[in-house]
């Protein structure tokens, strides 16, 4: 096992800047166990919780930390690996060393946690935690005493938002992580648009996209989305034959070796071009993707980005009469939402949708409460853009056939869509485009040093570059 780590100094500064922040109190931060697939011996890749990444680095199983402000301790909790660990996984670093490698000098094993929270609690010892999203983390929590008092949700808050505000400013070096996984990832739908043709399965195209990702030492940071079914949004299915004149969406992001994710999707024909009307709708989509992009910059609010993708996409398919009257309004009252029923983005970092495990309504939206409207209430990011904010751009135009038959038995948005012509394309399927963006200080500017293609004729191009 190599040392995959930035330098020792970021997790300890890292973990200063987050106590002078919070305070006060005791932090305790859970880490992830192996997770068996179908029985114990048989697990799950392992994934460490994004947040003990960033604090303490360790890709160890089962380990637990502490931040203990008010008595000056930082300690992993965590168990060494015994003989019988070693003939099975080999020789690997220990956590005394794993633990120096991040500024930490005080181990323990892990049942000892239990011990310190407890004299923690029995001196008064305020303690705090991020909200579990895993099982075991919340029986771990549990048997700790740490669930159910109001006043330690309040503690908690204090913490999460500190740990937000952290997390979503990218720093220099994070920003270049980041970076490998979007090249990785272009790379990856660069391939996916070489091998899509008539005759093979979308599994077949998955797993060339899997390859690449691999070979270049990265895994993937989501489970890949290749389908001719496009306007299901995460359509995980991959059991379909293509044929000429259908389109195929990739939506798939590499894993930095530090556990940054990329994320792009990619719509792409499955013959040599695409057909007349797929160009047509292509065409909308990307002036709308443009529109947004071209706005970024610090202080506009990303629902405004949002808008502006929507309008755009009511303004082209007005042009093909699928919509009518103003399509400021139609985007401003959620009719757009029959095409665009999801949100223009979202945060994106060493999670690929970033710390969703920490609540949307604070890492997307500063504390303010959410919509519940169809459409509007799946954005995940609605507030000012901040410099090191870095976030996909993702529009999509969708055909849904269900959505086309509900809102046309309940005459929804009757004075915006006109359900005749929208019907005409029912079975279109869905498109989609995605790059990755970074708030900078005067602008914005696309992550990757390389560029995915994103027009029909780049697309298309890109089908034939492989020799």
């Amino acid at each position: 096992m190599t040392k995959s780590l930035f330098p020792r100094e970021t997790y300890i500064n890292r973990r200063n800047q987050l106590k002078q922040m919070v305070g006060s109190g005791l932090l305790l931060f859970i880490g992830n166990d192996e997770s068996a697939m179908n029985y114990a011996g048989n697990t799950y890749a392992f994934r460490q919780d994004s947040t003990f990444l960033y604090y303490f680095g360790s890709d160890y199983a089962g380990a637990c930390a502490i931040i203990d402000i008010d008595e000056g301790r930082e300690i992993i909790f965590a168990d060494e690996l015994t003989i019988d660990d070693i003939v099975w996984m080999g020789s690997l670093p220990s956590v005394v060393e794993r633990s120096e490698w991040v500024g930490i000098s005080q181990t323990a094993p892990r049942q000892q946690l239990a011990t310190y929270i407890q004299r923690a609690m029995a001196k008064g010892q305020t303690i705090r935690h991020l909200p579990p999203y895993r099982p075991e983390h919340r029986i771990l929590l549990s048997e700790l005493g740490l669930i159910g008092s109001t006043d330690n949700e309040e503690a908690n808050l204090l913490m999460l938002k500190a740990v937000v505000d952290m997390r979503n400013h990218k720093s220099a070096e994070e920003i270049e992580q980041i970076e490998i996984a979007v090249d990785r990832t272009i790379d990856m739908h660069v391939r996916a648009m070489q091998v899509v043709r008539p005759g093979i399965l979308e599994s077949e195209v998955a797993s060339e996209v899997a390859r690449v990702g691999l070979a270049g030492g990265t895994e993937m940071s989501f489970p890949i989305i290749s389908t001719i079914n496009g306007h299901t949004l995460h359509n995980y299915d991959r059991s379909h034959v293509m044929h000429e004149g259908q389109m195929f969406l990739l939506d798939a992001g590499a894993e930095s070796p530090l556990h940054y994710a990329g994320d792009l999707s990619s719509t792409i024909p499955v013959g040599d071009h695409f057909t007349s009307q797929q160009k047509l709708i292509f065409d909308i989509l990307l002036k709308a993707h443009r529109d947004a992009t071209n706005a970024l910059r610090p202080g506009i609010n990303f629902r405004e980005i949002h808008h502006l993708a929507a309008r755009g996409i009511c303004e082209g398919l007005k042009g093909l009469g699928l919509v009518k009257g103003d399509p400021e309004e139609a985007a401003r009252t959620g009719a757009y939402a029959m095409f665009f029923p999801c949100g223009v983005g979202h945060m994106m970092g060493l999670d690929v949708h970033d710390m969703e495990n920490l609540g949307e309504v604070w890492v997307g939206y500063d504390g303010q409460p959410k919509s519940t409207q169809f459409g509007f209430k799946s954005l995940r990011l609605a507030r000012p853009l901040e410099p090191g904010f870095v976030f996909t751009i993702e529009p999509g135009i969708y055909f849904i056939p269900e959505l086309i038959d509900l809102w046309q038995s309940e005459h929804r948005f009757a004075d915006f869509l006109d359900y005749n012509e929208i019907n005409k394309w029912r079975h279109f399927t869905g498109l989609r485009n995605e790059e990755d963006w970074l708030i900078t200080p005067d602008g914005a500017r696309r992550l990757g040093h390389k560029v995915k293609p994103m027009t029909t004729d780049e697309v298309e191009a890109a089908k034939h570059s492989f020799s």
